[in-house]
């Protein structure tokens, strides 16, 4: 195992980045590339300040200024060779439940230059079907009425703004680290909206002094347990209340599209473009959409750790032919990738024991990740009149997983999806399996207008109930 220290004086460092949603992904990617471009003498303004806005996040705050911000990172590497970063770019921390004036007067600060966001695919408050604000949400609502004391990233964020304006402190460039599809349009419909609501003045002065970069992030980060920890620092040596691990692939494509300049990160493995949409759609397409088509059914099988499911020769072919006859005569590789390299490569990832990620984070959330990673292609898929197994198994093994609670031996579970709704729920619990296809996530797909679809997901859906999952994949795969 080698042990990494930064080489740069911590105290000499200022903030120039704000971060909203201090969780592990972000620790894993955009902290490990500002960590290493703070290396460059010229570059040590870029450091980041943290935020925190929600009262679940009041463990990772403690335990990070317990340490004086730093922590370390493991970075599992597929060759067998570990290496730990002693992370030390998180020069501040603000957790909003306890100091809100603190955030929106840090969104205001001239020193910040850039907002970045990892909110979840789901945070963006945008309908399923329409794809619009939902401005009558009640959280929304409340922002919109109280400018002061926000509770959304949205009130929080505009409120910033709004004082920023008045202080003519200059423009800010907000980028999005999210796993969306042009998640810098989808930030900008988000705020805008918001903002269009709460101060037609700001709406106006947005439109020349804040951009919305796209961007592709990539690097697969594992939830850590209290087993995680002990492991980490057992085999680190240090004594780490917030350690993350991760694997050793990373990825960052960026639209260079930044109003108030940004950090060198080129020098340090990030990729600068005029157009991401390339990378982003090969990205969402295959590790994304492959992740969620491994999830729900592996999970019903009995496997809680993605490594163990792709020791499974059925799961691996599965998810091999998804990717090569689905999803490729679909997706246009970019400029200087080797499509079937990247393919080997994502096979790889997964079946890196040394990250073991868990299946349940791949679970997670399933209402915000089929609308991104799954149905544009599925609606690409039926309209081509192509093979749709795989994607109709797919769906039932997810109305199978929320509606039973049960896998192939009996054993419960928890689901977790924070963004099921009431109508959601009832369209789960609804004995005719067609009924699910209404879900929310489905909405403005029309998946039952296409009879080959509804025809393969019922019998999917009733054969999974009826012999297991296992026993359907195999009979898909032979």
């Amino acid at each position: 195992m080698n042990t990494i220290s930064y080489h740069y004086d911590a105290q000499k460092i200022t903030t120039g980045i704000l971060h909203i949603g201090v969780g592990n992904f972000h620790r894993a990617h955009q902290q490990f590339y500002t960590n290493a471009v703070l290396e460059f003498e010229d570059q040590q303004q870029w450091g980041i300040c943290g935020v925190c806005l929600l009262p679940s996040d009041e463990k990772t705050v403690h335990n990070l200024r317990a340490q004086n911000l730093e922590y370390s990172l493991t970075v599992c590497g597929r060759n067998g060779t570990d290496e730990v970063y002693t992370i030390g770019s998180l020069r501040e921390l603000i957790w909003g439940v306890e100091n809100p004036v603190a955030v929106i007067e840090k969104v205001a600060d001239p020193s910040i230059k850039i907002i970045t966001l990892t909110i979840t695919e789901g945070g963006y408050n945008l309908d399923k079907e329409t794809g619009e604000f939902i401005l009558s949400d009640e959280k929304v609502q409340h922002d919109l009425k109280n400018p002061g004391s926000p509770s959304t990233v949205f009130g929080f964020v505009a409120e910033g703004l709004r004082r920023r304006k008045i202080k003519n402190h200059g423009g800010i460039t907000i980028l999005s680290c999210d796993n969306l599809q042009h998640n810098g349009n989808t930030a900008q419909r988000a705020f805008s909206a918001f903002i269009q609501a709460h101060d037609k003045d700001l709406a106006e002065w947005m439109k020349d002094h804040v951009t919305f970069p796209n961007s592709m992030v990539d690097r697969i980060t594992p939830a850590v347990t209290a087993e995680d920890v002990i492991r980490l620092n057992q085999k680190s040596g240090m004594t780490d209340l917030a350690p993350v691990y991760c694997e050793d692939f990373a990825q960052w494509v960026i639209e260079d599209n930044f109003i108030a300049g940004r950090p060198a990160w080129e020098k340090v493995g990030v990729e600068f473009t005029e157009d991401v949409t390339a990378f982003e759609n090969m990205k969402l397409s295959l590790l994304n959409a492959s992740h969620t088509l491994l999830s729900y059914p592996s999970f019903l099988m009995g496997y809680r750790k993605v490594d163990l499911a792709m020791e499974d020769e059925n799961m691996v072919e599965f998810i091999r032919n998804f990717m090569d006859i689905d999803i490729t005569p679909l997706v246009p590789a970019p400029e200087n990738t080797n499509l079937e390299e990247y393919k080997e490569i994502l096979i790889e990832r997964f079946s890196n024991h040394r990250v073991s990620d868990q299946v349940s984070r791949l679970c997670f959330d399933g209402i915000s990740k089929f609308p991104v990673y799954i149905i544009p292609n599925l609606l690409k898929m039926i309209k081509e009149n192509m093979d749709l197994t795989r994607p109709a198994f797919l769906v039932a093994s997810y109305r199978h997983y929320l509606k039973y609670k049960t896998d192939d031996y009996g054993h419960s579970y928890e689901v977790a999806e924070p963004w099921l709704t009431t109508e959601d729920q009832k369209l789960i619990d609804d004995a005719d399996s067609q009924a699910f296809l209404d879900l929310s996530c489905f909405k403005g797909a029309d998946l039952k207008g296409s009879a080959k679809f509804v025809d393969l997901y019922t019998r999917f859906a009733d054969h999974i109930k009826n012999i297991g999952t296992g026993p359907v994949l195999q009979s898909i795969i032979k």
